[in-house]
């Protein structure tokens, strides 16, 4: 039964991969803009613009490109750069590092600063602290990573001049960034982990536990909290998986080295393989985080891939 759960979620996510692979491949074609042009320049001659088309095959209608590129894949071959002519795997090996280091400190932060406001929040329902950490979440996921950014640039790095503008120079040149991206995900951690605290509290086991006599911190922590993760591990499953495509503004405003910079820059070149290469890489990593997800979940409970 697992074997069968198994390929029917390998089968589901090759097929959103493919999706996603096709439907950026058809909006990179409709945006405005000619990546021969980018190229050679506004006072190209037409034979030269015709020439490098014909070399990149550009000219090809859309399906044909579009078949031709899944070939490429199926033999492990994501193309190269049409601005640089490297090879477009050795690009995203150079910024992969950056954005895995930006996305393991962002998720230290969330976790760093989830579990104690969640915790709290539930242990003191309705009041200061309970009001105050739903209030930092609300917070946390209202603003913005292109509004976050910039205003945490302003001040730590601007008025206060404790941390650089931009770049990847340095521990402290991650604190900014991490700050921006995990503090979103900080929030919605920490909703979650109140409200299933606060489920968790109510049951019979923990009323049994009170009646042994047992302290509330080891009630908290040792049987409410435990049993209260298994949502929070599912939707932060979710959440690493998000983090990459988070990371595309947060690269941005920061002049972060990672993929999502890499993205950006390859939309203003028209350098259509990287794009998609890079996109292909961001809906891998989603997708098979919540693979794992799923396969985790159903190996704990076996009612998840009976229902299947």
């Amino acid at each position: 039964m697992f074997i069968q759960f198994l390929l029917s979620r390998l089968l589901t996510a090759l097929g959103v991969i493919l999706g996603v692979l096709c439907v950026v491949f058809l909006f990179l074609h409709l945006v405005p803009g000619d990546p021969v042009e980018v190229m050679l320049g506004e006072s190209a001659q037409a034979a030269d613009r015709a020439t490098l088309r014909q070399a990149l095959g550009l000219d090809d209608p859309l399906p044909v490109q579009l078949w031709s590129y899944l070939q490429d894949l199926a033999q492990l071959n994501l193309g190269t750069s049409l601005y640089s002519g490297r090879p477009i795997s050795e690009l995203l090996w150079e910024r992969l590092p950056a954005t895995i280091e930006l996305g393991v400190a962002a998720l230290l932060l969330a976790l760093t600063l989830a579990l104690p406001l969640g915790v709290f929040a539930a242990i003191k329902k309705e009041t200061v602290w309970d009001f105050g950490a739903m209030g930092f979440a609300l917070f946390g996921v209202s603003i913005p990573n292109f509004w976050m950014g910039p205003m945490l640039i302003l001040l730590g790095a601007l008025w206060l001049g404790w941390f650089p503008v931009s770049g990847r120079e340095g521990f402290t040149s991650i604190v900014l960034p991490a700050i921006t991206l995990g503090t979103a995900m900080a929030a919605i951690l920490s909703r979650m982990v109140r409200s299933t605290l606060l489920e968790v509290l109510t049951e019979d086991f923990i009323r049994t536990a009170r009646s042994k006599g047992l302290t509330e911190w080891a009630i908290t922590f040792r049987h409410g909290l435990r049993n209260a993760l298994l949502p929070v591990i599912t939707l932060l499953g979710l959440q690493l998986g998000a983090l990459l495509s988070g990371a595309v503004i947060t690269e941005t405003v920061f002049s972060w080295p990672g993929i999502g910079s890499l993205v950006v820059e390859a939309i203003h070149r028209r350098d259509y393989p990287v794009v998609q290469a890079a996109v292909l890489l961001i809906s891998m990593t989603y997708v098979l985080v919540n693979l794992f997800t799923d396969l985790v979940y159903a190996w704990v409970d076996p009612r998840v891939r009976l229902s299947k």
